[in-house]
């Protein structure tokens, strides 16, 4: 399992009022390194460098729910609502959705072939291993015309066996999702996460032979916190700040359609 690095973004707290009051705690959120820990250093140095904030920086496979969970994490900005969805299944807590921010776009790469009309017969494709983002892959591929689901299998899960036609008989490897760059070279395609193709280097909008369409995406990624702390004036604040016009400006200029921002919840 990948480590965690803990850094302080801001060490500065906020100044102490004149009455004595004690400065504001630091708010901890867990978040992967690109582009959700570039996005929030954008928000503490530029929009509101008065914010303290803590950055737990993750990379891999490291439950970021799990910290928030239990009490070691604040607030995280890693996922979208589908996989958020399948942790709360699985560790037995709900959690509390307080901004939608940007959309990373799933990609098919290959170094292999040019164009998805070039697979070979019997062509391997790795995809994620978890559920939600393995189900993901599967609707790209079929928006591509490389499988058919079966009726009502595009819903929230979807496994090999709903694949209803796939006429080039693919064969499907599960991979951990951060290690799906790295697949790149044993395998014909890869349908790789947008913030682990950036972190190794890709770039979505140029690289992949397919991305997923913005309009009507479920899989914006958004600012998680528990429920207890879901009115707490910091995280509030985060979210409106995340939310802002600065930060979908911030976005569009640094990723150029590698990631999508959305306006609100």
């Amino acid at each position: 399992m990948a480590s965690t690095t803990r850094r302080t973004v801001l060490a500065g707290a906020l100044a102490l009022a004149a009455s004595g009051a004690k400065a504001a705690s630091a708010l901890r959120v867990v978040a992967s390194s690109v582009p959700h820990a570039e996005i929030l250093e954008f928000v503490t140095r530029r929009l509101a460098p008065d914010f303290p904030l803590t950055l737990i920086e993750t990379s891999g496979e490291i439950r970021p729910n799990a910290l928030l969970r239990d009490g070691d994490a604040d607030a995280n900005f890693f996922q979208h609502v589908p996989f958020l969805h399948s942790e709360e299944a699985q560790l037995g807590v709900t959690f509390a959705v307080v901004a939608a921010v940007h959309i990373e776009p799933l990609g098919i790469y290959s170094r292999r072939v040019k164009t998805l009309a070039e697979v070979p017969q019997g062509a391997s494709v790795a995809l994620p291993n978890n559920v939600t983002n393995f189900t993901r892959g599967l609707k790209l591929l079929q928006e591509n015309g490389l499988i058919r689901l079966r009726p009502g299998a595009d819903g929230s899960f979807a496994t090999v066996q709903d694949i209803a036609e796939n006429p080039k008989d693919l064969r499907f490897i599960e991979v951990l999702s951060a290690q799906l760059p790295r697949s790149l070279d044993d395998v014909a395609l890869a349908v790789i996460n947008g913030n682990y193709a950036l972190e190794f280097g890709l770039v979505p909008a140029r690289d992949a032979l397919a991305l997923e369409r913005a309009d009507g995406n479920p899989y914006a990624n958004v600012l998680v916190t528990t429920q207890a702390l879901a009115k707490d004036e910091r995280i509030l604040r985060l979210a409106a700040l995340l939310t802002s016009a600065d930060v979908a400006s911030f976005i569009r200029d640094r990723y150029r359609g590698s990631v999508i921002p959305v306006r609100a919840v």
